[in-house]
């Protein structure tokens, strides 16, 4: 039996327990069909990038899957009939990830890299000349060329 990683969205307005409920039904078909599934995360209620049948947001929620190819193929076509579920994908993978995926790891606030890059403080504008450039009566002044 192949390893598999399977990640669904399901519609905005289904609560909780709704998915929940899907989540089920398709562990339910994997393990008719001869398969198991270990790890079951629900991401919660998450914004999508554009919409998708109308919807702005969905309840994502990821399996990992150790089941047979024929096992797999009953779950997507039962999920394209369903109309609660807006997308999903099924990725192959050598070995499931141990522990939290990265969706569901918090992230310390110190830990994550800062907007500006870390990048030095600027002296200019009212704070002083920029470290650039020199003052005005420094440099040569440019010709200016008759203009015809």
């Amino acid at each position: 039996m192949a390893l598999y990683e399977h990640v669904f969205l399901a519609r905005q307005d289904i609560s909780a327990q709704q998915v929940d409920a899907l989540v089920e039904q398709y562990k339910g078909v994997i393990e008719a069909n001869g398969g198991k599934v270990g790890r079951i995360e629900n991401w919660g209620l998450k914004s999508l990038t554009y919409r998708i049948k109308k919807n702005r947001k969905a309840h994502y929620a990821l399996m990992d899957i150790d089941a047979p190819a024929a096992a797999i193929q009953e779950m997507e076509r039962q999920m394209r009939i369903s109309e609660d579920v807006l997308r999903y994908m099924t990725i192959a993978v050598e070995k499931h990830e141990e522990g939290p995926s990265a969706m569901m790891q918090k992230r310390d606030r110190d830990d994550r890299p800062r907007r500006d890059g870390d990048r030095p403080e600027r002296s200019f504008g009212d704070r002083g000349p920029r470290p650039d450039r020199g003052d005005r009566e420094d440099r040569p002044r440019r010709p200016r060329e008759d203009r015809v």
